[in-house]
């Protein structure tokens, strides 16, 4: 008999208790592994393996056996594993990593852009959930998650069903081309803030917005090329919400927007918005220290960006994203370091000469941040990760003069990298009277980030802890941040 996936009853208001397997989803992350790996170890489709987890499916003994084997258990541990728990949708009373690793299950044999609509709208909602908000901010990045997400972007093709979501309780309505144009204009307006005041701030509007006004809309009705619009643009959006994640330091729960925001731009055949949030990931990938999945998913990210045939300034922005890759994967002493060297200095030339070009009528929306002061502030960065610090001084200065109030938190940035290169230049007076004004800014900003890096600033200063200027910089810092 062929399984048929679970009929949802729109007008049903009770909340639909489903049993799952918690406890092998919990195994299966404990060792790092996706569906896909744990289905391939064991000798089973990633069908099946998903039916397991969601118990649906029972588990034959030759395959329990396997578990013990393979896994390294005890048998009264896979029986455990294996228990079915009751868990209410949606995602209440569970573990949160095993909760959004069921949901990311979704039903097997449902058409592939259904899924993704409807798993975006389940992390949406878990965002709305007082309850469960805090978890979701504690997971952990999973490098293991990466490699699906490539090859699901690389191989797999984009879903081809008509218009129209999945059903909600909510009251169906039409979707047209102004509704597509207010989601542009909201994440615009929500970028700006969060360029100004930082995460903190702006992102409870986002998740509300995903959740209140975008949800509706993807279960609504639609024409076909409304579809990928508002697929493009709430992409675009789920984008925004990883990225305020990242600058709270909640990598985890970034991680997992940028999946899904590369699920609806797969699902809506973008490459362009597919290219800008690989090169988020690639960024996130940077500051975590996980340099080869930063090379993979930059160099990823400017396939992207050649298949959509990006304009020039988008061109530019996926080129500085390589290229920060590549510096923070260079090692200053061996011949990987010299190659990675040359990279930068090609990718930041060939940056810098994509965007003189000017701007473009096929610029996306979602690139109007960005222009020369942070050209030149990503430049300088790279720069100051392979050792140019005067290179890096001089374009973080640049970055300076460029950036006004509305963007604090990048002359926040600037103010620290410039402190920084100037230190290593050895002129110690100079970069404690450019990193100063930036502890104000960090406690005023809502960015995990931005007190992380003059934090970050404070520890290189250790060498000069004795001298009269360092410590009043240091009780200075001390305490702006503890009041």
């Amino acid at each position: 008999m062929t399984h048929q996936p679970e009929q949802r009853n729109p007008s049903q208001q009770a909340v639909p208790v489903k049993p799952s397997r918690p406890g092998l989803i919990r195994a299966r992350l404990q060792r790092g592994l996706t569906q896909e790996q744990a289905a391939e170890q064991i000798g089973v489709s990633l069908c099946t393996w998903a039916r397991w987890e969601r118990g649906t499916q029972s588990v034959r003994p030759v395959y329990r056996k396997r578990l013990m084997e393979r896994w390294d258990a005890e048998p009264g541990v896979v029986e455990r594993w294996l228990q079915l728990t009751a868990c209410a949708k949606p995602l209440s009373g569970c573990d949160p990593q095993v909760d959004i690793a069921a949901e990311e299950a979704g039903p097997a044999e449902s058409m592939p852009y259904v899924c993704d609509m409807e798993t975006a709208r389940q992390l949406w909602r878990l965002e709305m959930d007082p309850s469960r908000r805090h978890l979701l901010a504690a997971l952990p990045f999973m490098p293991s998650l990466l490699s699906d997400w490539l090859l699901s972007w690389a191989y797999d093709a984009p879903a081809t069903t008509g218009s129209g979501g999945v059903p909600t309780e909510q009251t169906i309505r039409q979707v047209g081309a102004a509704d597509v144009a207010r989601v542009r204009e909201a994440r615009q307006a929500f970028s700006q803030m969060d360029h100004q005041f930082g995460a903190g701030l702006v992102r409870p509007a986002v998740t509300d917005f995903l959740d209140s006004q975008l949800s509706a809309m993807l279960a609504g009705t639609y024409s076909n090329d409304t579809r990928a619009e508002l697929l493009s643009a709430a992409s675009s959006m789920t984008q925004l919400a990883g990225w305020m994640a990242y600058d709270l330091g909640h990598h985890g729960q970034a991680q997992r927007h940028y999946g899904q925001a590369l699920n609806l731009a797969k699902t809506a055949d973008d490459q362009l918005i597919a290219a800008y949030v690989l090169a988020a990931l690639a960024q996130q990938a940077c500051d975590l220290g996980h340099g080869r999945w930063a090379l993979r998913l930059a160099s990823a990210a400017g396939e992207a960006g050649r298949q959509a045939d990006a304009p020039p300034k988008v061109t530019a922005l996926l080129m500085l994203r390589q290229a920060r890759a590549e510096a923070v994967t260079a090692q200053t002493a061996d011949q990987r370091g010299a190659h990675a060297r040359r990279q930068v200095g090609l990718l930041l030339s060939r940056a810098e000469r994509h965007f003189s070009q000017g701007p473009s009528d096929r610029d996306p929306f979602w690139s109007a941040a960005f222009g020369q002061a942070e050209l030149a502030a990503e430049a300088g960065y790279c720069w100051q990760r392979v050792g140019e610090h005067r290179k890096a001084a001089d374009l973080a200065e640049q970055a300076l003069a460029g950036f006004g109030t509305s963007y604090a938190r990048s002359t926040q940035f600037n103010r620290v990298h410039a402190a920084q290169a100037y230190l290593d230049l050895g002129d110690l007076d100079h970069a404690l009277d450019l990193a100063t004004p930036a502890i104000p800014a960090a406690k005023e900003l809502t960015s995990a980030r931005a007190v992380a890096h003059i934090r970050d600033f404070a520890d290189r200063l250790t060498p000069h802890a004795h001298q009269a200027a360092v410590r009043d910089f240091n009780e200075m810092l001390h305490d702006s941040l503890a009041s």
